[in-house]
């Protein structure tokens, strides 16, 4: 303080206070000074802005700054006072004792003054709010959100709780039982029986968490990109409560925490200062938990938002071992970081620490009771999965206006109250009368006031349409391992996209993705129409249906995925007059310069080892090319067949990258399912054969829950005919299958 300034703030004191402070003269000259530098205009701090007295009263994020009659209680008095930290101006001199004074006589007074002309404008609060009920119900929702209208039918509510909880659709003996139960409380239970079964709830809700938290498997990144399936699969499972569950995120456990979301993706090259591990770490987990765009800021003070430079900067020194430098437009200002949280208010981190301890401090920041915003954004995100339109809107802003902010405050409390159970939040939306309603077709038209009418229909993702054609036809994608043993039929989540997938939404998750794009697009008309993945998908399941086919013959040998190493055959032939000898390629860089080799192939009977080539005529077992498929016609009595698989030598270089597979059949194989199957499936398959007015009752009940008209059973008897066939069968699941009422959940 100067010294001009402190004999000025000593002769204040000894003067007695004016018998009515005026805010004009008095007040507002100590706030333009030492406040409004950071509270002022759209991009003030914390939300308050302190030009005018309507915006002091008004407040910000940390709710009302001044209580007209009580200074005591007053937060700005408690901020500039110290008494609540941080003590205000942050990084400055103390308010003296005299100006101090005022401001307490002041609102002691009453903080009486002229209102101003700021136009009124919304502040999102941050710490957690209890509102009072609108009105007595059961369910919270329906005491904030009036929801007229009666609910829809059971088999319209079972299709949108089976897809919102696991992500499939009801099978025909699901939805029987459900229609059957004449319980009152039949809903509750269905849920209650959906959220029950973790294994389903986690196949579909970790597709969702992927996209949010940049986790991919398979697929390989340059520098330090960690997995964090194994982790999450289990919080999931669990149910781990949502603090606990992004505390361990921003602060991951040693050896079995997702230390994956923190790290983010090491790019190869030289990157721009804004996408350095500790940087993607500070956007990453603001926008995930706290709906903050700080991207922007990572550059340059944001011209959108109120957001700076050293906010990015001052979270992101929370993730970083070393103190970081800011840098402005990759420009390095020599000016050195602070762990600072993004709402000062909560706190101030300790002054020193080590990397874990800061974390530690982060995940504490993120987590802590009073921080209300974390609450209210996975509110918010659950409520746009469900409903189509988040509370508020974009969900990545969260300081935007919602439209109904007593409903997102109750459901954040309440969530919070119940041990932040995610699952028993599910229940209260789903079983409210709001989300029961019939379905709007059309969201608002832009810049309209949203008024809710019931959920908007939504698109199946992704994932959910591509479970809902396995489950319909019995055709299960198959998770193949790299040693020899079974393939699991799996769900889509557990697969790399694919053309299909990605046409329909599946996002690439190098970056977090918090809403998948929904619109039709040029592309995905074209592959739902004509692209192989899923014309093949449909066929086999066409032949499923149609011919209900026997298992395909095992193997008598599989030597699991081969590189450079080399596998020993010993297979037993039990007198087989034929046999095939395969190789596929698995995963090889340049698969047309790779040499399969069956070395030392002999077929042997009692003594005698006779050479795999004498029955093989021209072709040379130990100079094969991929794909290779061998038949092999035998005399009697050949008791086993022995060999050694590899990789020829001049086919292991790196360039190459080999990664093949070979195998032994004693029956013809079929090409596709080479590997031992695992018969198991993630929901039961269709059990044939079906008559043909029993599988189109049954494709009607599966993809849209109810039974065809008598028009449609007309034109899909016509389409299959008096027997079935596969390309009858393959022609009214693409009829079926491109119908909006099967896309969409309405």
């Amino acid at each position: 303080m100067t010294l001009q300034r402190l004999i000025r703030s000593s002769f204040l004191v000894c003067l007695p206070l004016p018998a009515q402070v005026d805010f004009t003269t008095q007040v507002h000259p100590i706030l333009v000074a030492r406040c409004t530098s950071c509270h002022s205009g759209e991009k003030a701090q914390a939300g308050l802005a302190l030009n005018t007295r309507a915006e002091i009263l008004r407040g910000g994020s940390s709710g009302t700054a001044v209580l007209p009659g009580n200074s005591k209680g007053s937060l700005i008095l408690r901020r500039v006072t110290g008494e609540k930290e941080p003590r205000m101006p942050i990084g400055r001199d103390a308010l003296p004792a005299a100006e101090i004074a005022l401001l307490r006589q002041w609102i002691d007074e009453g903080a009486k003054g002229p209102a101003g002309t700021a136009a009124a404008r919304w502040v999102a609060p941050l710490l957690p709010l209890n509102p009072k009920p609108r009105r007595e119900a059961a369910n919270i929702v329906d005491a904030f959100l009036d929801a007229p209208g009666r609910p829809v039918a059971d088999n319209v509510f079972a299709r949108r709780v089976y897809l919102d909880l696991w992500g499939l659709l009801p099978t025909p003996e699901q939805l029987a039982a459900f229609e059957k139960d004449q319980d009152p409380a039949r809903r509750e239970k269905l849920v209650d029986a959906l959220l029950a079964d973790s294994g389903n709830y986690t196949a579909h809700w970790i597709s969702f968490w992927n996209d949010v938290l940049r986790n991919e498997e398979g697929v390989v990144y340059y520098g330090e990109r960690q997995s964090i399936t194994a982790w999450l699969r289990r919080a999931l499972t669990e149910n781990v409560p949502y603090d606990r569950f992004v505390g361990e995120l921003i602060n991951p456990p040693e050896k079995t925490g997702p230390a994956g979301f923190v790290l983010g993706v090491t790019w190869r090259g030289e990157v721009p200062a804004s996408e350095r591990p500790p940087l993607q770490a500070a956007q990453s987990s603001a926008q995930t938990f706290l709906g903050i765009n700080l991207k922007c800021n990572s550059c340059h003070d944001s011209f959108i938002s109120s957001w700076k430079l050293k906010d990015a900067y001052g979270l992101a020194s929370f993730f970083s071992p070393e103190p970081l430098n800011l840098v402005r437009c990759d420009v390095d200002t020599g000016e050195v970081s602070k762990p600072k949280f993004l709402f000062p208010e909560l706190g101030e981190p300790a002054a020193k620490g080590t990397p874990e301890s800061r974390r530690a401090e982060a995940a504490r920041f993120f987590t802590m009771t009073e921080n209300g915003r974390l609450r209210r954004t996975l509110v918010n995100r659950y409520w746009k999965l469900l409903f189509g339109r988040g509370i508020v809107e974009p969900v990545d802003d969260m300081s935007a206006e919602p439209w109904n902010a007593e409903l997102l405050d109750a459901l954040a409390w309440d969530f919070a109250a119940r041990g932040h159970n995610v699952k028993q939040l599910l229940k209260t939306m789903l079983l409210s009368k709001a989300y029961q309603l019939p379905s709007v077709k059309e969201p608002p038209a832009a810049g309209a006031k949203f008024s809710f009418r019931g959920p908007q229909r939504r698109r199946l993702t992704a994932e959910q349409y591509a479970d809902a054609l396995a489950s319909i036809t019995g055709e299960w994608r198959m998770k193949i391992p790299s040693q020899a043993g079974k393939a699991v039929h799996a769900r889509e989540w557990e697969f790399k996209s694919t053309t299909l997938t990605r046409a329909m939404g599946r996002p690439v998750r190098d970056t977090v993705v918090t809403e998948r794009l929904t619109l039709p697009t040029t592309l995905q008309s074209l592959e739902l129409l004509n692209g192989q993945l899923l014309s093949e998908w449909l066929r086999e399941g066409a032949r499923r249906l149609a011919e209900n086919p026997a298992p395909p013959p095992e193997n008598l040998f599989d030597s699991g995925v081969v590189r450079r190493n080399a596998v020993k055959v010993n297979v037993k032939l039990d007198g087989a007059r034929t046999f095939w000898l395969l190789v596929e390629n698995v995963d090889s860089y340049d698969a047309s310069r790779v040499i399969p080799q069956w070395n030392h192939a002999v077929l042997v009977r009692g003594e005698e080892r006779v050479p795999l080539k004498n029955f093989t005529g021209a072709v040379n077992p130990e100079r094969l090319r991929v794909p290779a498929a061998l038949k092999v016609a035998l005399p009697e009595g050949f008791e086993r067949f022995e060999a050694s698989v590899e990789v020829a030598a001049e086919s292991k270089e790196s360039d190459i990258g080999p990664a093949i597979r070979f195998f032994v059949f004693d029956r013809e194989p079929d090409r596709k399912r080479l590997v031992k199957i695992d018969a198991r499936t993630p929901v039961e398959r269709p059990q044939g054969p079906f008559t043909s007015a029993a599988l189109i009752t049954r494709l009607y009940r599966h993809a849209f829950q109810r039974d065809p008209s008598e028009a449609e059973r007309r034109a899909a008897s016509a389409i299959l005919g008096a027997k079935l066939t596969t390309d009858a069968v393959e022609d009214l699941l693409w009829m079926l299958l491109q119908s909006p009422e099967f896309q969409y959940i309405r």
